[in-house]
């Protein structure tokens, strides 16, 4: 019975920390899309901005990929 309470516990915060890579996605898409509005009122200055839309991209998705690792360690962690 207490094992079986602990492996619950366990895929709930999995199921949780699995939340953050959805939201990650999420956040993706609106710097994304944030970069393709503002290059299409300004399109002389969307040239100096890969860089940085690049940089956000890159940060969302590292907190995805920690979300994803930290369900996989509440999985199957022992």
């Amino acid at each position: 019975m207490e094992g079986d309470i602990a492996q619950l516990g366990q895929f709930i915060g999995a199921g949780l920390a699995g939340l953050g890579t959805g939201l990650a996605a999420l956040g993706v898409g609106n710097v994304a899309a944030n970069f393709l509005a503002g290059a299409l009122r300004n399109p002389s200055a969307a040239a100096s901005q890969t860089a940085t839309l690049f940089i956000g991209i890159a940060f969302a998705e590292a907190l995805g990929i920690f979300s994803f690792l930290v369900a996989l360690l509440l999985m199957f962690a022992v």
